[in-house]
């Protein structure tokens, strides 16, 4: 009690000094204050020399002052024209587009893979111009370092390996990994992303080459939400592989056995988790692309005991309700119209079981958030498999596929029936929407989008959903072309948008989980939060549906550029941290603690976010002996 008025006054100073912020962001504040500062100030190191050059966490390059190079040993080692960090930039991307076409290995390695080779050596010498890079240009590079590129290095990951990045857990490795995570070098770390490669994206069991997706979140982890590169983790769970071609490769890096399964398999990610937590407790640990059999096993193992959360399942199924929310209002109606929306899913997957779960909820708080919205709203969705209409008929039913089955009755009155064709679905049902999460390409063939001319909706929105590119249930200038200029359009990988003549776009929205998933994590981090709530996954979905401006949807879009995706992730992000405060989730950051959050508005939320975000600046380096 002593001490209570003392944290009174620390928390209106803290307050001040954010308002002065806001008020007068040009004048630097000489008091203690609470944002990440990692860049701006001396960085102590343990290594001078050659061990400096070869470390791309501490590389500058030919960026080194004199001072630095006289304090590091580094003189003599480096050519003695010291350039700035612009300089180097300037320099890498004039060779980048020089070596792009030169660096191919034959006509079977595009240019996109070169291009990943070519960032990639950058990632491999110097961590922070690599993000420079990737941040100044990222729409460019997104789809190089994620979707879909990551696709092709994924399934070639064993003969592009070049130097380790991550970490490798495997079956045989039961037993040790309390002691391995102490292996890893950095003392915190904020985020890991892993993955077991049984599903990465729509091209199936990749095995340890799956490591490649982990590699790319985390790339955008740090360049949309700003987590300090030092602190990020790329995980793969190594338990065999069912991929029979990757079992007889001399090639393949991995254990080559087939897959554990049952109770092994769970005893191993067991053990993954309580080392991770044991070593790093505020760790956030993102699971990624898991196959559907286990991603909602894990997910509700885990949920509640540890911070994590599922990609697949919650990250999709956020992003997809902030472009069903966006197609509501691209109607010209508002968001709260959206439970009167029909809905025909085509994947039953984990993916499109997690969009269901959230849209369903979505609609039901809308409508009360009781037994009879959330009943309700189970009757605008008609979900088609790869044996068709998911009916109560269907023998040997998938338990999460349940809730949706419909009732045969109910098909019966609209000429349906157990296993119905999606053509026969779209055609009978005459959906506000279509939805492709199946990563079955050109599902929604010509009878399909021809079916979607029949549709009530007075705009009809098709979202093909599925990556990689070429897993998209179909391309834009086909939907455009079949069902009309006046429709929404989303996928999963980027397209390019289509001319529809007389001076009219038609928009391609990539639905692209990178709006989303930084959001979240960095919002998990910075609120302090023990676990992942529904309620803050949802905050993050409203927020990027209404990040649109009304022109915006009218005019067909309702995803906003990759280009602004640290600003979308700080909103993302302050949405979060703002719902956890609400939820009294919210345990602090640093030295921010929960009290303090408590008493921040919305405007100094985001201000608290944006200082806590990571930028790609050269520290200044200082030697120190061990």
């Amino acid at each position: 009690m002593p001490n209570f008025p003392n944290q009174i006054r620390a928390s209106s100073s803290l307050i001040r000094r954010l308002r002065q912020r806001v008020a007068n962001p040009g004048v630097l504040i000489q008091t203690r204050c609470f944002t990440t500062t990692e860049g701006h100030r001396p960085t102590i190191v343990h290594k001078r020399s050659l061990d400096i050059l070869h470390d791309p966490w501490f590389n500058k390059g030919t960026a080194f002052s004199m001072t630095e190079r006289d304090r590091l040993d580094l003189r003599g080692l480096l050519p003695p024209n010291v350039v700035s960090s612009d300089q180097q930039i300037e320099r890498f991307m004039v060779d980048l587009k020089r070596l792009e076409v030169q660096a191919r290995d034959g006509p079977s390695d595009p240019n996109a893979l070169a291009k990943w080779r070519i960032l990639n050596r950058l990632h491999d010498r110097n961590e922070t111009m690599y993000y420079k890079v990737l941040i100044a240009n990222i729409e460019e590079y997104a789809p190089i370092v994620y979707t879909p590129t990551v696709g092709i290095v994924c399934q070639n990951y064993s003969g592009l390996f070049r130097r380790p990045r991550g970490m490798y857990f495997s079956a045989e490795d039961r037993g040790e990994m309390m002691s391995m995570v102490y292996n890893w070098p950095a003392d915190q770390v904020d985020m890991i992303v892993v993955t077991d490669g049984s599903r990465i994206l729509g091209l199936g069991d990749l095995g340890v080459q799956g490591i490649g997706i982990s590699i790319g979140k985390l790339d955008l982890y740090v360049a949309a939400a700003g987590i300090n590169p030092q602190r990020v983790l790329p995980v793969m769970i190594d338990v065999g592989t069912n991929n029979e071609k990757l079992l007889k490769d001399p090639m393949y890096l991995g254990l080559q056995e087939h897959r554990l399964d049952g109770d092994e398999y769970v005893a191993v990610v067991d053990e993954f988790m309580e080392a991770v937590f044991t070593r790093w407790p505020h760790v956030i640990v993102q699971f990624e692309d898991f196959q559907s059999k286990w991603a909602f096993k894990l997910l509700q193992r885990y949920r509640n005991t540890y911070r994590m959360f599922n990609d697949d399942v919650q990250g999709t199924a956020g992003v997809a309700i902030a472009g069903l929310l966006g197609a509501v209002r691209a109607q010209g109606r508002p968001m709260i119209d959206f439970p009167k929306q029909k809905i025909v899913v085509a994947g039953a997957g984990s993916a499109g079981i997690g969009v269901l779960n959230a849209a369903r909820k979505t609609m039901a708080r809308m409508l009360g958030n009781n037994e009879s919205a959330f009943d309700s709203a189970r009757s605008q969705f008609w979900v088609v498999d790869a044996k068709g209409l998911i009916t109560e008929d269907r023998e040997d039913i998938d338990p999460d596929a349940l809730p949706f089955a419909r009732k045969v009755k109910e098909v019966g009155r609209q000429g349906l029936g157990e296993g119905a064709s999606l053509a026969e679905v779209v055609r009978q049902v005459k959906p506000d929407v279509l939805l492709g999460l199946s990563a079955v390409g050109g599902l929604f063939s010509k009878e399909v989008l021809e079916a979607m001319k029949c549709s009530t909706s007075t705009r009809p929105a098709i979202f093909a959903m599925s990556n990689p590119t070429k897993n998209a249930e179909c391309t834009p200038e086909e939907a455009f072309s079949i069902v009309g200029d006046n429709i929404i359009f989303a996928s999963g990988s980027p397209f390019n948008d289509v001319n529809l003549g007389n001076g009219h776009i038609g928009h391609c929205n990539q639905g692209n989980n990178m709006y989303l998933f930084p959001g979240v994590g960095l919002g998990t981090l910075l609120s302090g939060s023990s676990i992942v709530s529904d309620g803050m996954l949802q905050a993050a979905a409203e927020c990027l549906a209404a990040y649109m401006s009304e022109d915006d949807v009218i005019n067909g879009k309702i995803y906003p550029s990759i280009s602004s995706i640290r600003d979308i992730t700080k909103q993302v992000a302050a949405a979060v941290v703002k719902e956890a405060i609400e939820e009294d989730l919210a345990e602090g950051y640093r030295e921010m603690d929960a009290r303090e959050l408590k008493r921040l508005n919305k405007e100094e939320i985001e201000e608290y976010v944006q200082n806590n975000m990571w930028s790609p600046e050269y520290p200044t380096l200082v030697y120190k002996k061990e």
